[in-house]
């Protein structure tokens, strides 16, 4: 049964708030709909008691209904309102901060539509993944891509030559990036699609892992993302014996197998390159009960910034000021030879008492 929160309950809440970001909360509140949190917890959909814009969810004689295009609910039973935190812990009556862990865990899990949500199937025939990979151009210097990638995102050229060697990278619309995520056979079964205004994966795409670098390597980093994948290695100099991974923001039964399995290889050192947020942590935790399930060496690396792109911007700018800053110090000392000149004092122009004038030459002007 709903109660009112006491002030006690409502300053840890705030305080939790103040933990993380808004935006961080944000980014929680449009990834994980209220119906995430009501199936995971065993409600169904009344679906003839619903409209598309008031879903009713039912778990024995409590009644839930869903809102604002998933992002709000009430009970109609008493005064309970709110978002998915406060539907976690409505739900549960756990605190905030504990809400916050499960709201996270929810990340990448996709609810059922009720029948009359679903789109009408497409008479047309839908290409494949691979035939849609495949009609797609590699990026190339000066392409659309490149330039959002070296540009916008500051990747070295290094970096993105080498993620086209290894096929991983195909130019999308607009100048996007499609970033593969492939099977243990090399198989593409889905992409991250990543521009300056757009955010996605492929549509009828799996997500499993982008793997970028030596493919039989030991050490493996696991990020949230393929452009922080590409940015870790461009921040550690791409190093031979590491694999920088990347789940495309999602946990999936499968993603969490294929890790297990890298994992498994001898000598393995699994390495929680996630975000530096909440969730980054939520998903570092899974990766370290994985580490200690399969019995491999485990670290976390926790980026400075909130993702590893974000390092790798910051730490170009840096460089960058310093270089100017070392050149600025290096033409103060020695100045171009233009100005090298070895000038002749010039003769007095007036000269002392009791000597001759000059030498005949007039005064030599500055």
């Amino acid at each position: 049964m709903w109660r009112k929160e006491t002030g006690k309950e409502r300053r840890t809440r705030a305080r939790a708030g103040r933990i993380m970001e808004r935006n961080e909360l944000e980014e929680l509140r449009v990834r994980v709909p209220c119906a995430a949190v009501l199936e995971q917890a065993g409600f169904t959909i009344d679906l003839p008691e619903s409209s598309r814009k008031a879903i009713k969810y039912r778990r024995g004689e409590a009644i839930v209904i869903v809102i604002h295009a998933g992002r709000g609910w009430f009970d109609p039973r008493s005064d309970a309102k709110g978002d998915v935190f406060g539907l976690v812990e409505h739900l549960n009556g756990v605190s905030f901060v504990e809400g916050l862990d499960r709201v996270a865990a929810l990340v990448g899990f996709v609810p059922k539509d009720p029948a009359w949500l679903r789109p009408p199937r497409d008479s047309r025939p839908v290409r494949s993944i691979f035939e849609r990979w495949s009609s797609r151009r590699r990026p190339w210097p000066g392409s659309m891509m490149w330039c959002y990638l070296r540009d916008d995102r500051f990747l070295p050229d290094a970096v993105i030559r080498a993620a086209i060697r290894q096929d991983l990278l195909r130019e999308g619309p607009y100048g996007s990036m499609w970033a593969a995520h492939g099977d243990e056979a090399g198989a593409v079964i889905g992409w991250e699609e990543r521009g300056r205004e757009w955010r996605g994966f492929s549509t009828g795409g799996a997500k499993l892992l982008f793997r970028f670098g030596s493919p039989e390597a030991a050490r493996l980093c696991v990020t949230e993302a393929a452009i922080d994948a590409m940015s870790l290695a461009a921040l550690e100099r791409s190093r031979p014996d590491s694999l920088y991974l990347s789940t495309g923001g999602g946990w999936s039964p499968a993603t969490a197998a294929a890790i297990r399995m890298l994992a498994g290889r001898t000598g393995a050192l699994l390495i929680a390159a996630t975000d530096n947020n909440h969730q980054g942590e939520t998903y570092a935790q899974r990766l370290m009960v994985i580490a200690r399930e399969i019995g491999c060496g485990f670290e976390r690396l926790r980026p400075v910034q909130v993702d590893w792109n974000a390092g790798l911007q910051a730490a170009t700018a840096n460089g960058q000021e310093e270089k100017g800053r070392r050149e600025g110090d290096r033409a103060a000392a020695c100045p171009p030879a233009a100005s090298r000149v070895t000038l002749r004092p010039a003769a007095p122009a007036l000269d002392p008492a009791g000597r001759r004038g000059g030498r005949g030459r007039g005064v030599m002007k500055g």
